[in-house]
């Protein structure tokens, strides 16, 4: 999927879901999350400029608004469209702790995970159509068993690995990101640790979109070293 064409409808998209949303009216905390955010912001561009990759991001237009909303979550669309919850800041608790989000979810937009997702579910539902007719055509008595195994195959083979795998790519960028920028990568261990003991429970690593919270928090321990290379402490 063209970056291109991705970040033109993210960007009808972000408009769209700001009209239905309820903006932050905390000015002190909407203008720290925009600050984190512009500080990210220059840094993902200062680190696509060394490493000739500054055409990647041609066509990001950075926004940074705050959703009065309880859920725990925040995001990127591609384009660098960019929503805080208000939920989330218990957890990120301070300037820090938003950067450690805030990178994670821009480096999900810079790697383009979002067009990647797009082209996979493509692919899948091709596919999908694919097995379907030819389990019609030669294999009719087994075709609802077919296309389950297929089904189950497809998603916990392919799908989900790799939503893990851009979760991962996605803390590691993000940290390197938020160094960068002037904040301690260490910051992203401590908040991930918040993040699980707030959890009630979660779903099998391989049922998941997302790395178990140990293993993500092994990988960021495991990634920090890198990330301190960057790190240029304001």
């Amino acid at each position: 999927m063209p970056e291109s064409q991705m970040a033109a409808q993210s960007a009808t998209s972000y408009g769209q879901v700001l009209k239905e949303s309820k903006l932050s009216t905390d000015q002190k905390q909407t203008a720290l999350v925009r600050s984190v955010g512009g500080r990210i912001a220059n840094a993902v561009e200062q680190f696509m400029r060394e490493n000739g990759m500054e055409k990647d991001i041609a066509n990001f237009k950075w926004e940074f608004n705050l959703i009065e909303d309880e859920t725990p979550n925040a995001w990127c669309m591609p384009g660098g469209k960019v929503a805080f919850y208000t939920g989330i800041l218990p957890f990120t608790q301070d300037e820090a702790g938003i950067a450690v989000v805030m990178g994670h979810e821009v480096a999900h937009a810079v790697a383009k995970h979002g067009s990647e997702r797009v082209s996979h579910q493509m692919i899948q539902q091709g596919l999908g159509a694919a097995v379907n007719w030819a389990s019609s055509q030669y294999y009719a008595q087994y075709q609802s068993v077919i296309m389950q195994v297929y089904g189950y195959g497809s998603q916990y083979g392919v799908i989900l690995p790799y939503s893990r795998k851009h979760e991962s790519e996605a803390d590691r960028l993000g940290l390197i990101f938020m160094s960068m920028a002037g904040y301690d990568p260490n910051a992203a261990v401590a908040f991930w640790q918040r993040m699980a003991a707030g959890k009630d429970g979660a779903p099998l690593e391989f049922m998941s979109t997302h790395p178990s919270d140990q293993t993500r928090i092994t990988k960021l321990q495991a990634s920090i070293p890198e990330a301190m290379k960057y790190y240029k402490a304001r």
